[in-house]
């Protein structure tokens, strides 16, 4: 017989029904989660039944209607507090369709009868509650609980035997409930009285544009004291976003504040934001636990808290161009201080190389990068792979340049997940310990510290949003180091997604050079000002001092030295032939100038026939021009006496080359 029970699901087992808890304990245990403390006696007599939801309370808030039988079931709920939730008891068996269909009838009349007793208790309430406002006395600025709260009567009312009472009106200004004050503060609503969407509003909205919101009067009355603008009593945090909507509708050109309460529990914050959220209001919270009369009666300054400092957002244009903000820079015009930097190339092109040579120049404190000032500062480098070659390239570029100096460099042992919440806060704890902040996060590579893809739109930009919080913590440049792609049109950008070069301040992509010619380096964006000329550089081999291998030969590494900038010949002639041609050809171009029967051909003549004629850089001449530069045009000249230095330029010594010259003169 075939094996079907793989299309069913498994293999077929008997439903067991599991003992349930008494209906009792598990409505107790329903209520004690939905932060109701439950009755004493619960009846499931299908009766709406009121109790002290909180043992604080005196009045009775709290609710419900129980009914009995195959399948108990029910609500509950508290006004105070805005609860409201459905019950069904747990039988320990599946439900039958009859069951289920009594189970909403149960829940539908247990609502009617909720909203029937509601109604009645409204009507009761409303005959009752206007005669007691009419003939109730002002309240005298000395009764105690005004005295205790260091507040005014704000035309408050008071009973005959002593309490505070203050009203609760519906948006029509129809009076619907009574709130009794005793003197040690304990509240009592008018039994019945309906406060849903009903308020109290102290002070008028004439004589300011804002409109404050707080839940109880001594809040509000501290408030209105305090700020003398219109402030409007909610009672309950749940009864703030319904008052916020009728303010909204009635006073549309008002800035509303709501001042919530700060308890430990987090209601007052929580229906705070939710009016906020909905109505796009203010929320203002005592940083201590308490409203806004205990943070006055602390001594604490409440117009403080009440009117922050402006932000500073928008400003005026003539202001934001008054004063100069020339751009800051790590190396000048190459890495920009407080910056999204991204250096790419591909797998192999020197890369790395460059990169630390420009982080270990700014961490030994070397004046210059290829010529660009360098401003000294800590660098932090997450290395995400390599470590060893790290160890050997950093150890032969400090006993090239700078043996003597103290690194202010750290480097990371691994790489992580910087784009993960668990990864930026070891990013950011790590660095936050150490004893200097960094003007500059190396993050080598990006795959090596990115969770997901980097073609992916969504990873992208959890790992740029984890960039701009390092910079705007630490205040200091990111500068990601990345592959490009691997077709022959792809090496000048980034690889992945193009959101990456729209977030940059400055994208530097590395080219290898054709054969032996050095490889380039070239600023394909820098957002706020021209592009730098390229760079041209090739390395140089260094044998690390007292590193040996296990067979006892020198360890060596290899560092970033200046190049020539490649000039585009025909021919394929060596490096010698061509210096020699070029140094005839700017002779020839440049005057024809002759010292003692030999050919003379001055710096800056030859400079400006380089920049010229043959199309180098300004920096790049320079650096042809430099006798201590190995290998480049002059030194290679010099060396291979073919000329020599005379005053501010050379004459050219080779007999060959001076007899073609002169002859051509």
């Amino acid at each position: 017989m075939a094996d079907i029970t793989h299309i069913l699901g498994g293999a077929f087992h008997s439903y067991e029904p599991k003992e349930a808890a008494p209906t009792l304990d598990q409505i107790r245990n329903a209520m004690s989660s939905a932060g109701i403390d439950p009755p004493d006696n619960i009846i499931l007599d299908g009766e709406l039944h009121r109790f002290k939801s909180s043992h604080k309370d005196k009045d009775k808030a709290g609710w419900y209607v129980f009914y009995d039988g195959a399948l108990p079931a029910g609500a509950f709920g508290c006004w105070r507090e805005g609860i409201e939730c459905n019950f069904r008891a747990e039988t320990g068996r599946e439900l039958t369709a009859a069951e289920e269909m009594a189970h909403a009838r149960y829940i539908r009349e247990a609502k009617l009868k909720k909203q029937a007793d509601r109604e009645r208790q409204h009507n009761i309430a409303s005959s009752t509650v206007k005669q007691i406002w009419d003939n109730a006395a002002t309240a005298s600025p000395d009764h105690p609980y005004l005295q205790r709260k260091g507040i005014q009567s704000h035309n408050a009312r008071v009973t005959g035997d002593g309490r505070l009472v203050v009203p609760l009106f519906d948006s029509s200004g129809a009076l619907k409930s009574l709130q009794y004050i005793s003197a040690d503060g304990t509240k009592r609503y008018h039994p019945g009285g309906e406060t849903k969407s009903n308020f109290w509003k102290i002070g008028t909205t004439e004589l300011s544009n804002k409109i404050y919101v707080a839940e109880g009067f001594a809040t509000a009355a501290t408030i209105y004291e305090t700020q003398h603008a219109a402030t409007f009593i909610t009672y309950s945090a749940s009864n703030i976003p319904a008052t916020v909507e009728i303010i909204k509708q009635q006073h549309p050109d008002h800035q509303i504040i709501v001042v919530a309460d700060n308890d430990a529990s987090g209601v007052g914050q929580n229906y705070a934001d939710q009016a906020a959220a909905k109505y796009g209001c203010t929320v203002i919270t005592p940083p201590i636990e308490g409203d806004a009369n205990d943070y006055k009666a602390a001594g604490h300054d409440l117009s403080a808290l009440l009117n922050p400092p402006q932000d500073d957002w928008l400003m005026p244009a003539d202001e934001f161009c008054s004063q100069p903000a020339p751009l800051k820079w790590l190396i000048k015009g190459w890495l920009q201080e407080h910056s999204l930097m991204m250096l790419h190339g591909p797998s192999g092109g020197g890369k790395t190389f460059v990169v630390l040579d420009m982080c270990l120049r700014m961490a030994a404190g070397l004046p210059e990068w290829m010529g660009h000032k360098v401003n000294p500062g800590a660098v932090v480098y997450l290395a995400g792979e390599g470590h060893h070659g790290l160890r050997s390239r950093i150890a032969a570029w400090k006993q090239e340049h700078a043996p003597a100096s103290k690194l202010n460099m750290w480097l990371s042992k691994s790489g992580l997940d910087l784009n993960t919440r668990e990864g930026y806060q070891r990013t950011s704890d790590t660095i936050s310990s150490l004893p200097v902040k960094p003007k500059l996060i190396v993050v080598d590579t990006l795959h090596r510290f990115l969770k997901g893809n980097e073609s992916d739109p969504q990873d992208t930009k959890t790992m740029l949003d984890q960039c701009a919080k390092l910079t705007e913590k630490f205040g200091c440049a990111v500068l990601l180091v990345h592959h490009t792609g691997l077709s022959e049109d792809a090496q000048h950008r980034a690889r992945g997604s193009s959101a990456w070069r729209g977030a940059l301040d400055i994208e530097i992509n590395i080219a290898p050079g054709k054969g032996d010619d050095p490889f380039r380096i070239a600023q394909m964006k820098s957002k706020d000002t021209e592009l730098a000329e390229s760079k041209y550089a090739e390395l140089k081999q260094i044998d690390i001092n007292g590193w040996y291998d296990e067979d006892g030969e020198k360890v060596n590494s290899a560092i970033v030295i200046e190049g020539e900038e490649p000039i585009k010949e025909s021919s394929k002639e060596g490096k010698h032939a061509k210096h020699k041609k070029i140094i005839s050809e700017a002779w020839l171009a440049m005057g024809k100038e002759v010292v003692n029967d030999n050919p003379y051909i001055s710096r800056s003549a030859l400079v400006h026939f380089l920049t010229e004629n043959v199309g180098l850089s300004n920096s790049s001449a320079a650096l042809y021009v430099r006798p201590s530069a190995d290998g480049r045009l002059i030194n290679d000249l010099v060396v291979g006496g073919v000329i020599e230095t005379k005053d501010n330029g050379w004459v050219i010594i080779d007999n060959n080359m001076k007899s073609t010259l002169l002859i051509q003169r």
